[in-house]
């Protein structure tokens, strides 16, 4: 089983993330995924948490993740908290939204796995969200599903384009735009 917990705010679409990526898991049809969010009466800018689970068989467990493979960072201004990197297993991934390099990132990750992608630059470019709140979910499921192999492009676009329901071709453009630069980064999933 592999899990994932993403870490963003309010209004940034860090739930709607969790979902992308369920539905594109299964469209893509190679294993069972289920994502489930995490939060009060938060409310714009606010910490949020989601998580999601796939695996190959049944599904059983719902519960928050504890010790996740991968970290999701929508946000970078919470990424070095301890309560982020909080039980990432050592092995683990952490993918963060960011246009600093992984090196320069790596610092607060000992012994994960980092990769960063330019999610908000992907997204403003794209007119997702102002430069003051930008939606960057679609690009980092699309640097998601890359680095992990959990899905394809064409599995996560049929994905986006059923839960996205404003602007749906931009954002479309915005996972494929993060899909193929962490390809070309040498960032992909063997």
């Amino acid at each position: 089983m592999v899990e994932i917990r993403f870490h963003g705010r309010g209004g940034q679409g860090t739930v709607l993330a969790a979902k992308i990526l369920a539905e594109a898991v299964l469209r893509f049809g190679q294993a069972e995924c289920l994502a489930m969010p995490e939060f009060g009466v938060e409310r714009r800018g606010a910490p949020v948490t989601a998580y999601a689970r796939v695996s190959k068989g049944k599904i059983r467990l719902r519960t928050r993740i504890y010790e996740p493979d991968v970290v999701v960072i929508l946000d970078p201004t919470i990424g070095q908290s301890a309560e982020i990197a909080k039980g990432l297993k050592p092995s683990g991934l952490v993918l963060i939204n960011t246009e600093h390099s992984a090196q320069e990132a790596a610092a607060a990750w000992s012994e994960a796995r980092v990769i960063c992608v330019p999610a908000r630059a992907i997204a403003l470019s794209l007119g997702l969200g102002s430069a003051a709140s930008p939606i960057v979910n679609t690009a980092v499921c699309g640097a998601l599903a890359a680095v992990t192999g959990l899905a394809d492009s064409a599995a996560l676009e049929a994905a986006i384009r059923a839960s996205v329901p404003e602007k749906p071709e931009q954002n479309v453009e915005a996972a494929r735009r993060a899909y193929e630069y962490c390809r070309e980064t040498n960032h992909a999933a063997a």
